[in-house]
């Protein structure tokens, strides 16, 4: 099934998690046309998350595939590692590269995103990085085999996966966080206060409030000062505050634009068969009601495989549940759901034992769970999100609410095999 006659076939501009799984989607659903996988990386897709921990824990560079090299060429996909797209005419189908183009039918953009930077005084020295790529990893690890003290600026994912990597290795770490908690805009405050207690209890010193004034040094840093006069020592800085939707090529390409490719909830932008997923889309949210961009590996793949179904002709919209994790210390955190809308908590476990979870509720509506090394209560969330289940407080601390579930399941089942039969 090719998705419609003969023609140039798909384009997908971008190589992370999302646009190889949207890549091998497509033949996996049957898709036979022609499908071109553009990267402005030279390595084959790989995974991000071990890049802040295991990456710069091993012994050696090399990276974790998505999957086998092999794989792109035995299912015909024209994979163009450490190519940069140009520009986007839409008008003439077709993507622009530094030597030719590359006509397409239908479209992809799965950009990503790229690291916030600083634009304080300093911020231009040598040993000032930040995360995204493997070029990037290689770089911090080189560096910081010689460094003693280093300062993670941003209390964010990224930021506290490093700071825990560089302690676990010896170094003497500082993080600097803005606000006036670790991870406020994923977790709960329970969570985060957690967070903070065990990496403190690792020789971590996390400071909050902290607003960085300039990097001191002369070619290379040596301090980081902040707002207030402190002046901390820092052979190496890594700056982990967020990132923004790589949108550049859709906006001059005159493709709507309003923080991240803005699309429906087929994942369609504003131009005819053009789509875009990942960490640079924009898209209406089911749970929410609103638009929203999300930054997961999980977000990422799951709009690959849904575009994937929509190029070949399905009409269901985008509704997975969302789900993201870290991993920092000895702590594996698990997400589910968006709990910006939740008016309660409820606390189940013992955060003093490492592992426990925080359910987030809006009225009797669970709407996201956050867990600190439950990845059962993770798992069972997952499912009752995709179904609506409403547990009660008393299953969630009885420690019944698997069974509960279960019971519930087998109901709900039941009343729709009688509906059938009537």
């Amino acid at each position: 099934m090719s998705g419609g006659g003969s023609d140039d076939g798909v384009v997908i501009i971008g190589a992370g998690h999302g646009g190889s799984q949207a890549a091998i989607s497509l033949r996996q659903e049957g898709y036979d046309g022609p499908i071109t996988l553009v990267g402005n990386e030279p390595e084959f897709p790989y995974h991000r998350p071990p890049l802040s921990k295991a990456f710069l824990k091993g012994s050696d560079d090399r990276l974790q595939p998505l999957r086998g090299d092999a794989v792109y060429a035995d299912n015909a996909i024209d994979y163009r590692p450490g190519t940069a797209v140009r520009a986007i005419d839409l008008a003439g189908r077709r993507c622009l590269l530094d030597e030719g183009v590359l006509p397409f039918r239908t479209l992809i953009l799965a950009t990503g995103a790229r690291p916030r930077r600083l634009a304080i005084a300093g911020a231009e020295r040598e040993g000032i990085f930040t995360l995204r790529t493997a070029a990037d990893a290689r770089r911090i690890k080189s560096h910081m085999v010689s460094a003693a003290h280093a300062v993670i600026v941003g209390g964010g994912f990224i930021g506290l996966e490093v700071a825990a990597t560089m302690a676990a290795l010896g170094k003497r770490v500082t993080v600097l966080e803005l606000g006036d908690r670790l991870l406020a805009r994923a977790i709960s405050p329970a969570v985060s206060g957690h967070v903070l207690a065990r990496l403190t209890a690792l020789g971590v010193d996390v400071r909050l409030g902290a607003e960085v004034a300039a990097f001191a040094g002369h070619a290379h840093v040596r301090a980081v000062t902040t707002r207030s006069g402190e002046r901390i020592l820092a052979d190496i800085v890594v700056i982990g505050i967020g990132a923004e939707p790589d949108v550049a090529l859709a906006a001059t390409a005159g493709i709507h634009v309003d923080c991240g490719v803005v699309v429906d909830d087929h994942l369609r932008t504003s131009a005819e068969n053009v789509f875009a997923i990942g960490d640079c889309a924009r898209f209406p949210h089911w749970q929410t009601g609103g638009y929203v961009r999300l930054e997961s590996v999980q977000n990422a793949t799951d709009q690959a495989r849904h575009v994937a179904h929509v190029i070949l002709g399905a009409t269901s919209p985008y509704a997975a549940v969302p789900w993201f994790w870290s991993d920092i210390a000895d702590m594996k955190l698990q997400m589910v759901g968006l709990p910006s809308r939740a008016d309660r908590q409820l606390v189940a476990g013992d955060s003093h034992s490492n592992a426990f979870s925080v359910y987030h509720f809006r009225g009797d509506d669970l709407v996201a769970i956050d867990s600190v090394n439950r990845p059962a209560d993770h798992m069972l969330g997952r499912r009752m999100l995709a179904t609506g289940y409403r547990p009660t407080d008393h299953d969630i601390l009885s420690g019944r609410l698997g069974e509960a579930f279960r019971q519930w399941t087998a109901a709900s089942a039941s009343a729709a095999d009688l509906r059938e039969v009537r």
